[in-house]
């Protein structure tokens, strides 16, 4: 069923103002029967804490019916063919560079998969800004056609795809940029179709969903290694290409977002102010997290594109020798093949991203967000840079993919959180998190890139990229703990100070750490 469509931004804005008022007590005080007087800053903070109450406890845990749950299988699809070929993108750069093009610079490498993260990240806030105007059904439709376009003719660009037929500027455009197009309609489509669905799980709704890319991490990589042995890799990339197109045209008939989703229709699209809201400029906990993701991207992937090269340069990984590269050191003992390592990495991310969503219903998204990604900084720095046997680079890849899942499943819940529950806040979480998203594209498209040029530049030393990504995500958790600080304060700031006459003061729902109360704690508080 499609979004319920409003011509204006909220045009039932009357009937959710006398619910939610309705759900605030204004019981008169002894000796008086007039409803007691908000002033405009106490009236606003009671309004919001109650509309929090009373979303939790008038919602089910989870919702009912069969739509919601197809929407969450639709949701998954949509991130299995956006961030999950990202995140598979390591297995096809060392591809490249053993059989393709084994005479190119790892920068080169790193500029596809960079050109992917830019694509999708750079269009989020268009993306974002239609999803809230509810044209869904078309985003996921032109996404598809271009995802097939770009994977399929991935498959026909390298000729007979021996050694050294592969050609780079072909390969950049279907994989980076045909390929991006379409996956950077189905990102930000994936969580915020399900966030209409899922009030009072939101959070583990959209990491069930995020999960989607960690499951892509395992299942593409390995499909391409063993389909490539057996019919090649044009033959294996078709298959590859078939499981993206069968799995994003089902996600086209499902994943559809709650009738009672408000939509924004804007009156003229060529105004900037519909793709960018200023007043996301004014929230400083909004502008603290936007930079924070900025960092994270600026690091984090060079983790994903290097962590094969790193393991083969180091001898903690197998793989095919590279005619005219010799191995510098000679592979340790019980080493895996090196896309194992890949694969492992994004298996274990899933159980980061479900727990770590899990974790945020109760603890609240940006706090859990903060901590994952020092964690996160303190395994890249302190122990990807000193694994030097098999079991060190094994026990870094399942503890650092973890992690990993929850740092880069989080931001859309972490968005959310700032927002609040206000139904009309929720409403512009498309275009917030597009925002976000398009403000760090830049630096998703240069910090992989600058992170080749440090191990070209520095004779294959991969300590250099290993202290820009820790640096890098290490300065994200700082920004991010910021951000929490600027909520905190201003949350501490909208609750009156003293409750009004006849009134009981609510503020006791809005916990420091977004611990959500229970409907009969809440019911309490409001009498």
């Amino acid at each position: 069923m499609a979004p319920t469509d409003f011509t204006e931004p909220f045009e039932n804005k009357e009937s959710f103002e006398k619910s939610r008022s309705e759900s605030i007590d204004t019981t008169p005080s002894r000796g008086r029967s007039e409803r007691p007087t908000f002033d405009r800053r106490d009236s606003l903070a009671s309004l919001s804490v109650a509309a929090d109450q009373r979303t939790y406890a008038g919602e089910p845990k989870w919702p009912s019916g069969w739509r919601p749950y197809t929407c969450l299988l639709g949701g998954f699809f949509l991130m299995f063919n956006s961030w999950g070929l990202v995140n598979a993108y390591g297995t096809y750069a060392s591809y490249y560079m053993q059989h393709l093009l084994p005479r190119q610079d790892i920068l080169l490498f790193n500029l596809v998969g960079s050109t992917q993260s830019f694509v999708v990240l750079f269009f989020s806030a268009v993306v974002g800004r239609f999803l809230d105007a509810g044209y869904i059904r078309y985003l996921l439709i032109v996404g598809t056609v271009l995802l097939t376009a770009g994977s399929f003719g991935l498959s026909v660009v390298n000729g007979n795809a021996g050694f050294g037929d592969g050609r780079y500027a072909l390969i950049w455009l279907t994989q980076g940029l045909i390929s991006g197009l379409g996956m950077a309609c189905f990102f930000v489509s994936s969580s915020q179709v399900v966030a209409t669905w899922f009030k009072a799980r939101k959070g583990l709704a959209i990491g069930i969903v995020a999960s989607g890319a960690s499951i892509a991490g395992l299942v593409y990589p390995l499909m391409l290694r063993f389909l490539r042995d057996a019919v090649g890799f044009n033959d294996a990339q078709r298959y590859v290409a078939t499981l993206t197109t069968i799995t994003s045209a089902l996600a086209i008939f499902i994943a559809r977002p709650s009738p009672e989703h408000l939509t924004r229709k804007p009156e003229r699209w060529r105004d900037h102010s519909v793709f960018i809201d200023t007043s996301a400029f004014r929230n400083k906990p909004f502008m603290f997290l936007s930079a924070g993701i900025c960092f994270l991207f600026f690091g984090f992937y060079a983790v994903f594109f290097n962590l094969e090269e790193r393991a083969a340069s180091t001898g903690l990984g197998a793989r095919e020798p590279i005619p005219g590269r010799p191995e510098k050191v000679e592979t340790q003992s019980g080493a895996l093949n090196t896309y194992y390592l890949l694969s492992i990495m994004n298996a274990t991310s899933t159980l980061g991203r479900v727990c770590s969503a899990y974790l945020c219903d109760h603890f609240g998204a940006l706090n859990v967000h903060a901590i994952v990604t020092f964690i996160a900084s303190i395994l890249v720095l302190g122990l990807w840079t000193t694994a030097s046997t098999v079991p060190a680079a094994i026990a870094f890849v399942v503890i650092f993919g973890i992690f990993s899942g929850a740092v880069i499943g989080l931001p859309p819940a972490s968005v959310a959180y700032i927002l609040g529950l206000d139904p009309e806040a929720q409403s512009k979480l498309g275009q917030w998190v597009g925002m976000m998203y398009s403000s760090s594209a830049v630096f998703a498209l240069t910090g992989p890139v600058i992170a080749g040029h440090l191990i070209s530049a520095y004779d294959d030393n991969f300590l250099t990229v290993q202290c820009w990504s820790g640096a890098c995500m290490f300065l994200a958790a700082v920004c991010m703990a910021a951000a929490i600080y600027c909520k905190r304060r201003d949350d501490a700031g909208l609750q009156p100070s003293s409750p009004p006459p006849g009134t009981r003061s609510s503020s006791a729902a809005v916990s420091s750490l977004g611990i959500t109360t229970s409907p009969q704690a809440s019911e309490k508080d409001m009498v």
